[in-house]
């Protein structure tokens, strides 16, 4: 027996024209950004070449290390969080499982902004939690302007991006292949780790990637979250655009932010395409 991978035909109905307003629009919103951010990178305010911006780079060593571990700890915590409550909802009931998608997706019609300074609030001095937690005598804690408050934030806000791919994944199992696991004897961690999670792969990492590639890029959650304490390296990106005007090193540490998530990207889709191969089709 040997593994092949199944090939998607082009259509019969192809027609380079109906690709036309995509391309178009890729060339307009993402090529020629992208090439302004290195053009601003390589030169100076005078608009000479210059590697100058990228050998001030090092000054912010600890600021991306900061930046990655703070994303990665977010990321994993709402894989988690996610990744049962995505197989709960896949087996609840078509009534209960529309309610809860709901309230999972109802915080994302809500501002961004809007969403994040709520907490300010919640975890203030004088803020519901240690209101509540004065009256049984064990506060008041330092919650806000934390790291953990910072990772809080991101959680909240990216959490959605986590379990909606899941979920949809979860949705796609084929049943027979657990009951299939169950007559042989499978015990459940051993269906969960043989059957479930090879399956629901596509849905993880899609969903570590849209939720790490925000994280390692905000600036507004540790701002006001971090009360400017815990500098990210979207807190710096957007400093040297807003504050200092320095467009050229501001663009620098953006391509370098972008080269470190190209790579995460390209490593987390290489485990997903291995993946695809080994449970490619068994002729």
């Amino acid at each position: 027996m040997n593994n092949a991978k199944i090939k998607n035909p082009k259509p019969k109905n192809y027609n380079p024209i109906i690709c036309t307003p995509y391309t178009v629009w890729s060339i307009i919103f993402i090529i020629v950004p992208l090439f302004m951010v290195a053009y601003y990178a390589f030169t100076d305010k005078t608009g000479a070449f210059t590697f100058d911006n990228i050998a001030e780079l090092p000054r912010y060593a600890k600021t991306f290390g900061i930046s990655l571990v703070y994303s990665v700890e977010a990321t994993i915590i709402c894989l988690i969080i996610a990744y049962p409550l995505a197989y709960f909802m896949s087996n609840m009931k078509a009534g209960p499982k529309r309610m809860l998608s709901m309230l999972i997706m109802l915080p994302m019609w809500m501002n961004f902004l809007i969403r994040t300074y709520s907490w300010i609030t919640i975890l203030a001095r004088t803020g519901i939690i240690n209101t509540l937690l004065e009256k049984i005598g064990i506060g008041p804690l330092k919650l806000i302007n934390t790291p953990g408050a910072i990772i809080l934030g991101m959680v909240y806000n990216f959490l959605p991006y986590m379990v909606l791919p899941i979920y949809t994944a979860m949705l796609k199992l084929d049943h027979s292949l657990l009951e299939a696991a169950d007559d042989l004897g499978a015990s459940p961690f051993m269906r969960l780790r043989k059957v479930i999670l090879p399956l629901s792969m596509p849905g993880v990492i899609s969903g570590i990637t849209m939720v790490f590639v925000p994280c390692v890029s905000t600036f507004y959650i540790s701002q006001k979250l971090g009360g400017g304490k815990t500098m990210l390296i979207g807190d710096v990106i957007e400093m040297q655009f807003q504050s200092a005007y320095n467009y050229n090193l501001g663009a620098a540490i953006s391509l370098i932010l972008m080269v470190l998530i190209l790579i995460s990207l390209a490593v987390m889709n290489h485990f997903a395409d291995k993946d695809d191969e080994e449970g490619g089709l068994i002729v």
